[in-house]
């Protein structure tokens, strides 16, 4: 049988050991391309993983350890990413977007005695104390570590056998800050051949040209780019993005598949000379991790050959939602139904199911959970939820509701609901009916403290020269109702956003109080 009919008939197979058969499929084919130049092919991808893994076996690296990853995405990137998890050690790729002090903090959680790294990583490090004893290897070749080139053994070095099983810690993923201190979210390789049993269904293959242009330290990155490996075929890394060069490479290298988030749609679509670039390959894109609008969506649709997919889902697992844009036009405003196997359901502010028809927080159950966040019991059960027969439920934070036909509506984060007067209101709704006025390019409304009402909103917006804040604000006062009314509109030249584009609110709120 082949590796996708293993992997659709529930058999498990090691990461490290699909590379390798992959490898022996089509050894000259090109696995990994940086989009500014050097390719590696499936047999030289291979033996280099061996030789990473050779070299980090002998120094003390086993089964269940960790290797940190912190830098742009690149080829050398990669290697250390897979060299680990072939081992069978766990990946830990950090957060570049987060302050030293918060890396520093996230490497000694990790536990991990090696942190490959890039030049970018090494400058941003300077003068920030590191827990003692870990060695540092540049995977550029540049001076901020011992270069991989002359830390990697000779050629035709390999590690040893390693047996690996479904509970073993296929990587480390940090939470990305926005709300705090980043979690450790442990992802098991089981949780990841649930992911790699859906490349049939995805069409990854030998012959997918996929483009990876968000930071491979977010899952967002990972659900594309594992895949894609698994399926055979080569990935194209851009360590920074920029919608005209993504659209370049695109077309020059026959783009097949590409995971992007929506405010990179955003900045793809705006491009003026967007139609001339030839995006005839695309089999397949796909977008997660952030509010995807419907309007965009049909863009997308009506002006990008292949097909649409949003996933709707969690760092931490829990149950997914998959929306086909282009076989649902008319589902636009939802992320889809439940992806087959998932568990979803809706729960009050008192852990009840709410009943059909209702709304409430997302709960999710699937064979694709974390084991825990890291070191952090507490968080872990603050996590959960269990149903009267005992099942285990990850709490999404997201409040929606069904339609009709089972597809979720998302209203907003939990966290980000505004109480005001006892009234719930949906900073969605709001930023919704703010995108709806001329001159408005881009909304964020957060709850602020009101000693009337306890919270009411507030509105930050980014406006085309020339647009009068006063005037939008009394004509979206005027379309909403009293209880949803928004106090101040504030004009700001950029919504503060994550790497992978989620608008920071906790930013904002901390900004508003400042200010």
């Amino acid at each position: 049988m082949s590796i996708a009919e293993e992997l659709a008939a529930g058999d498990f197979l090691a990461f490290g050991d699909i590379l390798r058969r992959r490898a022996l499929e089509h050894p000259a084919a090109v696995a990994l391309r940086d989009a500014d130049g050097g390719t590696l092919n499936w047999a030289e991808f291979d033996a280099r993983l061996d030789r990473i893994g050779a070299r980090l076996q002998a120094e003390g690296v086993g089964r269940g350890a960790t290797v940190a990853i912190l830098g742009y995405n690149a080829i050398g990137y990669a290697l250390a990413f897979c060299a680990a998890v072939r081992i069978g050690a766990a990946a830990a790729p950090l957060t570049t977007s987060a302050p030293p002090e918060a890396i520093a903090a996230m490497l000694a959680d990790s536990g991990a005695r090696h942190l490959f790294l890039d030049r970018s990583a090494g400058d941003r490090l300077t003068g920030t104390a590191l827990p003692a004893g870990v060695s540092r290897i540049a995977f550029d070749d540049s001076g901020v570590g011992e270069p991989l080139s002359a830390w990697i053994p000779p050629e035709g070095a390999r590690p040893r056998p390693v047996e690996i099983r479904p509970a073993d810690a296929f990587n480390i993923i940090y939470s990305s800050g926005t709300t705090g201190t980043p979690k450790g979210i442990v992802q098991s390789h089981a949780m990841r051949v649930g992911h790699f049993r859906r490349i049939a269904e995805s069409r990854f293959d030998a012959d997918s040209v996929t483009f990876v242009s968000t930071p491979l330290y977010s899952n967002t990155t990972l659900v594309s780019f594992l895949p894609a490996l698994v399926g055979g075929g080569e990935v194209i890394f851009m360590p920074r993005f920029d919608a005209r060069r993504f659209l370049e490479l695109a077309a020059a290298y026959g783009v097949t598949h590409a995971m992007l988030v929506p405010v990179q749609y955003q900045r793809i679509m705006a491009l003026p000379d967007f139609d001339r670039f030839n995006l005839s390959r695309f089999i397949s894109k796909t977008c997660t991790s952030a509010p995807f609008s419907a309007a965009l969506k049909a863009e997308v649709l009506a002006r990008w050959p292949g097909g649409l997919t949003e996933f709707y889902g969690m760092t931490e697992g829990g149950g997914s939602c998959i929306l086909r844009a282009h076989e649902h036009p008319d589902k636009l405003h939802t992320v889809g139904p439940p992806a087959p196997g998932h568990d979803i359901r809706l729960i009050d502010e008192e852990g009840r199911e709410v009943p059909p028809g209702g709304m409430g927080e997302v709960v999710g159950r699937s064979e694709t959970m974390m084991d825990g966040y890291r070191n952090q019991p507490a968080k872990t059960r603050e996590a959960e939820w269990f149903d009267p027969e005992g099942r285990r439920f990850i709490r999404h934070g997201d409040i929606g509701r069904f339609d009709e036909d089972g597809f979720l509506i998302l209203m907003d984060r939990a966290k980000d609901l505004i109480i005001s007067g006892g009234f719930n209101i949906y900073p969605s709704d709001l930023e919704g009916e703010l995108r709806r006025e001329p001159g408005v390019l881009d909304a964020a409304v957060i709850g602020v403290p009101s000693e009337q009402w306890g919270e009411t909103p507030v509105a930050y917006v980014v406006l085309e020269p020339g647009a009068a804040p006063d005037a939008i604000l009394a004509s979206v006062n005027q379309r909403l109702g009293s209880t949803q009314r928004i106090r101040e509109l504030l004009p700001i030249d950029e919504l503060p956003r994550s790497a992978i584009g989620k608008v920071l609110k906790r930013e904002l709120r901390d900004r508003y109080l400042a200010g």
